[in-house]
């Protein structure tokens, strides 16, 4: 059978970049061979030891920063900008932040005994899972293979990495990032494919499986672990409202309705994609927000532009059926809706009004920069239909009274809300990330990055003090005692429980041993 290749065209002039080989079956069980080799001795390195190896990183990536976000910049088509902050930054700051907090995070830790378990000592400690495969997307190359990857390897697993094969430049600099880390054979291995690449991977002998990118994909992921079955993480689509309330910030949030909703050419699962507003600030929103979107230039990332084009081809078919049938249903395209001529992938900023609910434009991810807005009575309407969804990832709500903005924001069915901000929550690495509903299954960043990544393990320990315990045999003569233990408890009388299990330990005391 001959090797599957991948072809790579460039976003931004269409130009052939490279032909890359897709690891076979054959060369994804090898790579999960290795890493569960490797397992044992990076599981017991000290935990200190393994984040120092993992530093080595930050220095390369400063001194290379601009090569590196060249790199994703030419394989996504994102401006550089975005490719230095929003995926080369993230990898430091995530790095320091677990580099003070991980032994905090990982520590055996003492809990609570009951009082007819005493006088026992109870903990809860976090046990590496073994082989971690990571599953990640396009949108973000680099910052999401990255930090699940390290965020697995800090908590003291190895890690079979699958990139996308829409983004193998990035696949290819990661692989030689980890390879000048000198970690040992088999921590990191990276497996560089397509499709049946990513199969293979699922299937093979790893412990847990962390996926980003589309529902239907992740349904497959969930599926091929089910066989076994092993634990998934799902970081899936997003549909993120936006709500704007009658006393809110008009500019601000119209400049972060234009930011938020076509960053990285709308190609984020955290993108803003549908904006519900008060009919008291309607227009004035929409004129404002109207300014902001005329006002961003489209481009190559040399050109200091604010959006690249699409990094995937057929997006451009998603967006243009969601218009098509918006249009056909009644609403009106004020800016964009058709793709650039020339070049490229570009499809400009795009504003639709008199949008609805049964639209596809609504019920589906666009995954691209188009930005729908409502009209509502007032915030209880635009809470109703912002939950009313099957994705619930983030959310914003923007009002002058951040109490009341806590309050709705609390009341959002999504995993992050925010205030007066849009989707910056996500670069605070010590708030866990995930989505509710269809959104996805799980959590990362923060203590739970770590700990997702491990087995939780209970330990209760006795001092062995006595021959045996109060509930062990010989039943006889213990019924009354326990009795009161019992009732005294239920009646909230904790001191008199005591006594009466004072009254059991010491029956155990003097009992004498059986010969």
């Amino acid at each position: 059978m001959s090797e599957r290749r991948i072809e790579k065209h460039s976003p931004v002039t269409g130009v052939h970049l490279g032909t890359f080989p897709a690891a076979s079956d054959e060369a994804v069980r090898a790579a999960i061979a290795r890493a569960r080799a490797a397992f044992p001795a990076w599981r017991d390195t000290p935990l200190r030891d393994r984040i120092g190896r993992l530093q080595r990183l930050t220095p390369l990536l400063k001194a290379e920063a601009d090569a590196l976000a060249e790199t994703i910049s030419n394989d996504t088509g994102k401006p550089l900008l975005e490719s230095l902050v929003m995926e080369l930054l993230t990898i430091p700051v995530a790095l320091d932040y677990y580099a003070t907090h991980a032994a905090a995070f990982l520590e055996r830790r003492k809990v609570a005994t009951p009082l007819v378990f005493q006088p026992r000592t109870s903990y809860v400690e976090h046990a590496p899972m073994g082989v971690i495969a990571v599953i990640a997307p396009w949108n973000y190359p680099f910052q999401l293979a990255m930090l699940p990857t390290l965020s697995a390897l800090i908590a003291g697993n190895t890690v079979v990495l699958k990139p996308s094969e829409v983004t193998p430049l990035v696949a290819e600099m990661i692989a030689e990032l980890f390879a000048r880390l000198d970690l040992p054979p088999g921590v990191v291995e990276v497996c560089m494919g397509d499709g049946q690449t990513g199969a293979a991977v699922c299937a093979g002998d790893v412990d847990k499986i962390f996926f980003t990118g589309s529902v239907a994909t992740g349904r497959k992921v969930m599926a091929s672990a089910a066989t076994r079955p092993i634990p998934v993480e799902l970081e899936l689509g997003g549909k993120d409202p936006m709500i704007v309330c009658h006393d809110a910030p008009i500019e601000r949030a119209a400049r972060a309705a234009a930011w938020g909703g076509l960053v990285n050419a709308g190609q984020m699962c955290i993108s803003v994609e549908r904006v519900y507003v008060v009919d008291a600030v309607y227009d004035t929103f929409l004129d404002a927000l109207k300014r902001q979107m005329e006002r961003v230039r489209v481009g190559a990332p040399d050109t200091h532009a604010d959006m690249g084009p699409l990094t995937f081809g057929p997006q451009r078919d998603t967006i243009l059926r969601q218009l098509d049938d918006a249009v056909a249903r009644g609403a009106r395209i004020l800016l964009g809706g058709k793709p650039l001529d020339g070049p490229g992938r570009y499809f400009p900023p795009t504003l639709v009004v008199d949008v609805t609910d049964d639209m596809a434009l609504l019920r589906e991810e666009t995954f691209g920069p188009v930005i729908p807005v409502m009209r509502v009575r007032d915030e209880a309407e635009a809470l109703e239909r912002a939950n009313a969804h099957e994705y619930g990832l983030t959310g914003s709500i923007w009002t002058r009274d951040t109490a009341r903005g806590l309050r709705l924001a609390s009341r959002l069915e999504v995993g992050h809300a925010l205030v007066n901000d849009v989707l910056t929550s996500v670069g605070n690495i010590a708030l866990p990330f995930g989505g509710v509903k269809r959104s996805g299954i799980g959590r990362y960043h923060g203590a739970e990055g770590l700990q997702t990544f491990c087995n939780q393990k209970s330990i209760m320990v006795s001092r062995g003090l006595v021959p045996y315990e109060p509930f062990w045999y010989p039943y006889a003569g213990k019924h009354r005692d326990i009795r009161t233990v019992f009732d005294r408890l239920i009646e909230g009388r904790p001191v008199r429980a005591v006594r009466a299990f004072a009254r059991l330990l010491q029956r155990t005391r003097d009992d004498k041993p059986t010969s």
